[in-house]
């Protein structure tokens, strides 16, 4: 079980390759937000780092999805931590 660790978000970037982790928010040029969002990555929606990297691959909704990362655009998460 996961539970969603609230006080620390990092950039998805620096999450490692089979860590989850919870979008926390995206920050960047409205348009290319609500792209991002239009794929399904939106605040608090659950992914995994597949491979990290640009383009990084994230399992997301029983998909993979990859993406580049760029300047313009921003995605911050939270990391995920194990229950028990």
């Amino acid at each position: 079980m996961i539970a969603f660790c609230r006080e620390r978000q990092i950039p998805l970037h620096q999450l490692p390759a089979g860590q989850s982790a919870f979008v926390a928010r995206i920050a960047g040029p409205p348009e290319d937000v609500h792209r991002l969002e239009e794929f399904g990555l939106r605040p608090g929606t659950r992914i995994e780092m597949f491979r990290a990297g640009s383009p990084c691959i994230l399992r997301m909704a029983g998909s993979k999805v990859c993406l580049r990362t760029e300047r313009r655009v921003q995605v911050f998460v939270t990391p995920a931590a194990p229950q028990g």
